[in-house]
Formats: structure tokens, sequence, C-alpha cells
């Protein structure tokens, strides 16, 4: 590589608490992520890194794969470089005790991000109570807020996810639909800014690495992880095993799969670019174009 080419300053990623994230945290906690290396900026939800890939502050984000999506409609060329995981539950929209079909929603109150992946969910919602947009009223909430409005009384409904769900069913709500019903549609990757990607060849690998190493703390020595990541989680260490319930964390084989020129990611961003254009989340459908690589993976196989 090039000295001009070369990595200045560490990588900056933008990251929001959630579960399948949470690795590349419990690997900086271990010491296994350089500061000077990778800095993690820590973002209050998806809407705030996204923001910070906009105005540059960052040069690569977790994000869900609609998100991905969404960037690059916008101008920000993204790549996945690995799949933190699948939500098979851990997305979920949740609704007060006595609201127990998506029909009952009609004319009730809903707190939903912004996002591609709010919308998708209020969609699906929607059409599985025979509602429209115009049927109930939609609050635009980031899920930092989940928790506190839900307290007020004042929501019916919320789409969130872990560990907002954990807290959200605590205080007594139903789980009126989740990412089960939406199946091999939520990926969360880490995206970074093509531009940028053959720069911080070392960091990424370095960061993808950290990622697995702690994955495979997490596997052989589970407790102790839950309590290392129960803190930036806000639940007990014991609670915060069950937050990873809803999850699949691919490992190094299923990631070189997944990313490869003709793996399950680029597929799924077809159909799901589709499907975002059809529902008026995307402008254009994406053309895919450089859409994953597995070329940072870790060689070999393994956890």
């Amino acid at each position: 590589m090039l000295p001009s080419c070369a990595q200045s300053g560490p990588l900056n990623v933008a990251s929001h608490v959630w579960p399948g994230y949470e690795l590349i945290f419990l690997a900086r906690s271990l010491g296994w992520l350089p500061s000077d290396t990778v800095r993690l900026i820590e973002t209050t939800s998806a809407t705030r890194s996204l923001a910070a890939l906009a105005d540059g502050r960052v040069d690569a984000a977790a994000l869900t794969l609609d998100e991905m999506l969404l960037a690059r409609s916008q101008g920000i060329a993204l790549q996945a470089v690995l799949v933190f995981n699948t939500s098979a539950g851990a997305d979920a929209v949740l609704s007060r005790p006595d609201i127990r079909e998506p029909s009952q929603l009609r004319g009730k109150r809903i707190g939903a991000e912004t996002t591609a992946l709010g919308a998708l969910m209020l969609d699906r919602l929607l059409a599985r109570g025979g509602l429209t947009r115009q049927d109930v009223q939609i609050e635009n909430l980031t899920p930092d807020a989940h928790l506190t409005i839900w307290r007020t009384g004042t929501l019916d409904a919320v789409v969130t996810y872990e560990p907002q769900v954990s807290h959200l069913m605590q205080l007594g709500a139903y789980r009126l639909l989740d990412s089960r019903q939406l199946p091999d549609t939520i990926f969360d990757v880490l995206a970074v800014r093509s531009s940028m990607a053959a720069r911080y060849d070392n960091a990424l690998r370095v960061l993808i690495g950290a990622h697995f190493r702690a994955l495979g703390h997490l596997r052989h020595n589970p407790q102790d992880a839950a309590y290392r990541m129960a803190t930036r989680l806000t639940l007990p260490g014991e609670a915060a095993l069950l937050a990873f319930r809803g999850l699949h964390l691919p490992g190094i084989t299923q990631n070189r799969r997944i990313l490869a020129a003709d793996g399950r990611l680029l597929s799924v961003a077809g159909d799901l670019s589709a499907l975002m254009l059809r529902t008026g989340l995307l402008p254009a459908a994406d053309t895919l174009s450089s859409l994953c690589t597995n070329a940072y993976l870790p060689e070999g196989d393994g956890e």
C-alpha cells in the first residue's frame, strides 16, 4: 500500500446500543481493541449514527442492512465488511397489555423511529391488522426515548429493539409482533465508507478480528461476558444474556459465505431494496454495486 493511502489516525466507528454490536465494546473492555487503531463513537440511535456518517465525523458505522441501503441512496457510498447478526425476535412491536391484536391499534398512538427498519416493522404490523398509516397516530421517537415515554402512559404501542424490549416487557408490555415474522430480512452489518476502506485496511482487520475474539469469549465464558456487557445494555448481568436470545451471531465461516459475491447478503439486499422502493422508503432501487466484501475477515475457519 502506498504511504499516501495508509491509515492516518484511528478509524472512527459509530454504534448505538444493540446486543449484536456489543461484542466490539466487549473487545474494547478486554483490551483487544487499541484506541490508536479504532475509536468507537457511541451514539444514542441509528439515526445519530447515520448523521455522523453524513457529516463526516465517522467513516464506519454499525447499521442494519436497510439503514445501509438508505444511506447509499443518500449518496453515502458504503460497503458491508462484517455481519454482526441476523435478528430473529430481538426487534419487536410491543403494546399495552390490553392490546392483543394489530387491528386493535386503530386510532392508537404508536412510537417508531423514522428509519427504514422502523418503517418496515410498522408496515408489517399495519398490514396484519388491516390498517393504513391514516388509521393510527405515528410518533417519531428514537429508541433511547422509548422507555421514558412509555412510562408516561401516552403510547399504545412502540416499534423497538433490545435492550428496550426486555425493559418494556418487565413493565408489562405485550409482544405484538417481532422480527421472526420478517425472516432473513434484518441483517446488522459493519458498514464502511467505500472510499476509505483500503486506507483503513489494518484497522478493519483489527476491529473484525476483535469482534470474533469477543464472540468466542461470549460462547466459552458467557457469565463473564454478560456482566461486562451489562452496564452498556442497562440490564442486570443475568438478563444481559437473554437479550441475545433473538439473535443469530454468525462466525467467520458463515460471514465468509454471507458476504461472498454470490452470498446471502447480496440476495437479501436485492429483495429488501425492491421492498423499500415499493413502500416509498427508497427513491430508486440500489444497484448493489460494491455492496459487500469478505476481504477483511480473518483467514481460516473458527468462531
